[in-house]
């Protein structure tokens, strides 16, 4: 079962503007945040990545670490390693980005790892390497910055009680995106999720959650993929009817 207080490593394939291998392991003591796109994705075009190099430049690279992860789960021979790398290069995106590894099926092993859903997404660990975050869909900036600058009061050797306050805190001033949107995935979803599967994870927090957005604070609610493709909010999932 997935643990968001040991998460798994990244699986790359290769990384694309670095020098050398990133790790989660050697970003702990930093806020790391990992922007999950394919180059197939409309909403990551628009939304994901232009957010990750915003967040980039808002925040100190030694307190912050911003990564891509490229995860491809569909037409392959579209989004090779050279086409995402010319992408990035024409689009102006220097964030190192990693290349999820295939796994020679049809999902890539970070996808299967982390039991991710589509993307755009957003993965979020604390000083101490936890998984605090999973968003499924664009994210607002304020809220996004607003919880990285929480995370970064936190010291890599704080107390439990620390981030359980400060997720108490957040939960209380944030407002729920999705609180009165919940949605029922059915057969008109067309996101192409695997909707029998059970992403309810509890970890030693002491908090209960549901896998997909916040790994801090009580709530439970289902996604809303009502936007049009490539719209904010839309979700590129396997089998995404286009």
């Amino acid at each position: 079962m997935f643990n968001p207080e040991r998460p798994p490593e990244i699986a790359a394939q290769r990384w694309l503007n670095s020098d050398k291998k990133r790790t989660l392991k050697a970003e702990k003591g930093k806020v790391v945040v990992v922007a999950i796109w394919q180059l197939l994705c409309p909403g990551s075009q628009k939304f994901g990545l232009p957010q990750a190099m915003r967040l980039r430049s808002a925040f100190e690279e030694d307190e912050v670490a911003v990564f891509g992860l490229h995860m491809p789960f569909e037409k392959f021979a579209e989004q090779t390693p050279d086409k995402v790398e010319a992408f990035l290069n024409e689009n102006g995106i220097t964030i190192p980005v990693a290349l999820d590894k295939p796994d020679g099926e049809n999902l890539p092993e970070t996808m299967k790892a982390y039991e991710l859903q589509g993307t755009p997404a957003l993965l979020i660990f604390d000083r101490q390497g936890r998984l605090r975050r999973h968003y499924l869909g664009a994210v607002d900036d304020v809220r996004l910055g607003a919880e990285v600058m929480a995370l970064l009061i936190e010291d890599k050797d704080s107390p439990r009680e620390m981030s359980v306050a400060l997720e108490r805190k957040l939960a209380a001033a944030l407002v729920d995106p999705e609180a009165h949107h919940h949605h029922e995935h059915g057969e008109a979803c067309g996101c192409g999720h695997d909707h029998s599967h059970d992403h309810d994870h509890a970890h030693e927090h002491g908090h209960h959650h549901h896998h997909g957005h916040d790994h801090g604070h009580d709530h439970e609610h289902g996604h809303d993929h009502g936007p049009a493709h490539g719209e904010p909010g839309h979700v590129h999932g396997p089998g995404c009817k286009h």
